[in-house]
């Protein structure tokens, strides 16, 4: 077990940016150094990351945490590591540069082809990886590479072309003995792994003509991946994590029984269910609705559901930046906060499509029942409720995919420091909602709990989770009848941005014709 002035290296490399910090036995974060990355966007549908950017950056957070456990003291006795997922690279293996830019989980440059396939392989997709073939596909992208790219592949015939995603590439750099694997937190996400069997489905990335042979070996979320290479680093320690940064988030925030959930408001709303070590129910059930692994350790997989609502936070800073409604989302909850309702005023955070009930594209955001007796605190209130609604939505489609009854919800990201929004999505859930403290630090401290709880800072995850300070719990307030009034009123606005959506597309095909 550890002892006093000993932690964990733990690196979480997002999309935005990468951030290393350390973890001690008590679960408090320290050190934390962060610095932002790009992504780019040459054309319509396509958004690329210079991998080698991601890596010298990456490097540069761990070099200063390194460097700030030695002036205090504190010795470093393992690294884990949590990253972005289902973003591709591809590398040679002799000189360790990427030889293209990487391509970032929200491409869709291959959406056409990708929905030419779906009515063949979607059913047998979801019932062996718990998704769809989707609009991204990081091995369509790869084997167009390997056919239309000289440097790739020259790497190829030459057999040191190597392909895998952040974690891959990042563990390949980080570790002495240069491991080409993944994880299934990772992998799930990718598309192409089977969740009950822990092994890739062959047929569906042949399908999209990438060679299976050039898929990295699978191991586990927390594992021996080998010894940090020390003259990159300056450090020599273990090793023993490796998982995708939702599930860092979702360890990190103590869900870890079935029915436990974590909704992060960020950019968007990310809600994720465990099931535990069973399966989801009704993989398929909602269209925007995915059965992925929550973790995996000592050979058993915990599994989840995850939904998200794409833009509800960046929804709320488009009113206050762009459109200056309201000074900042600060001002916003505290407006909020001084009435009881919205007093019929609806708004939709759809500004990027809906997701929920199922996925629509050009639906788009609106404010409906605006009168002369509305004010701007009644404003702030229906744009925190639909901010609301959304995550609600989305932990609703859970529960209908997992076959679990949510108990409790613990919140966490940017948004959920308003204790307006998180009373109100208490209010119309129906369920608790724990604001867990240091939310902001979940992934780090997930990614560390699950490399240190084998006996090196705990003895198990639940003895990592003790470590957790309770946080504050917002209780529902209103009856179940006001609840299921206020949730029709949603539903029925959604059901109506649907209906427009689609006359319009009606409307476009007949003059088409």
């Amino acid at each position: 077990m550890a002892s006093r002035g000993q932690a964990i290296l733990a690196i979480d490399v997002g999309t935005s940016g990468t951030r290393a910090g350390l973890v001690a036995a008590d679960g408090t974060v320290s050190c934390v150094n962060h610095t932002p990355l790009a992504v780019s966007s040459p054309r319509h549908g396509v958004i690329e990351q210079d991998a080698d950017t991601l890596l010298d950056r990456t490097l540069s957070v761990a070099r200063a945490t390194i460097e700030q456990a030695r002036r205090d003291g504190v010795e470093i006795v393992a690294l884990a590591l949590a990253t972005q997922r289902a973003t591709g690279v591809l590398w040679d293996g002799r000189s360790g540069k990427a030889l293209v830019p990487a391509m970032v989980w929200q491409d869709t440059r291959y959406a056409k082809e990708m929905t030419a396939l779906a009515s063949d392989w979607d059913a047998r997709l979801v019932a062996a990886t718990g998704r769809p073939a989707g609009a991204r596909s990081l091995y369509l992208w790869a084997a167009r590479h390997i056919d239309e790219t000289p440097a790739v592949a020259a790497a190829r015939d030459a057999r040191r072309l190597l392909f895998g995603t952040v974690d891959t590439w990042l563990l390949w750099h980080l570790s002495e003995e240069r491991p080409h694997v993944t994880t299934p937190t990772n992998a799930a996400s990718a598309g192409a792994y089977r969740l009950e069997e822990h092994d890739y489905l062959d047929s569906w990335v042949v399908a999209q003509s990438f060679p299976p042979e050039l898929l990295p070996a699978l191991r586990e979320d927390a594992d021996n991946f080998g010894y940090t290479d020390e003259a990159l680093l300056g450090l020599r320690v273990p090793i023993l994590a490796s998982c995708g940064d939702q599930s860092g988030a979702l360890v990190g925030l103590g869900c870890h029984e079935p029915g436990q959930a974590m909704c992060v408001h960020g950019t968007g709303s990310f809600v994720w269910l465990v099931t535990g070590e069973r399966e989801p129910a009704k993989p398929g059930a909602c269209e925007a609705t995915f059965a992925t692994v929550g973790w995996r350790c000592d050979g058993r997989s915990r599994f989840a559901v995850e939904t998200y609502a794409a833009a509800t936070g960046s929804a709320l800073d488009r009113l206050c930046a762009e459109l200056r409604w309201f000074e900042n989302p600060r001002e916003l909850g505290h407006l909020a906060a001084t009435v009881r309702s919205a007093e019929g005023l609806l708004f939709l955070p759809s500004l990027t499509g809906l997701r929920q009930p199922r996925i629509v594209p050009g639906a788009r955001g609106s404010l409906t029942g605006l009168s002369l007796a509305h004010g701007r605190a009644h404003l702030a209130y229906a744009v925190l409720e639909g901010i609301a609604h959304a995550a609600v939505g989305c932990a609703e489609a859970n529960e209908a995919s997992a076959g679990v009854r949510l108990r409790e919800i613990a919140a966490g990201g940017g948004l959920s420091s308003s204790d307006a929004l998180l009373e109100i999505q208490a209010d119309l859930s129906g369920v608790p909602i724990r604001r867990m403290a240091d939310a902001e630090r979940a992934t780090l401290r997930g990614a560390a709990f699950l490399a240190g709880s084998r006996g090196l800072f705990w003895d198990s995850l639940s003895e990592a989770r003790a470590t957790l300070p309770e946080g504050e719990v917002f209780a529902p307030r209103i009856s179940a009848a006001e609840r299921q009034d206020r949730r029709a009123r949603w539903a029925a606005a959604v059901e109506e941005e649907i209906a427009r959506v689609s006359a319009g597309v009606h409307v476009r095909q007949e003059q088409a014709c």
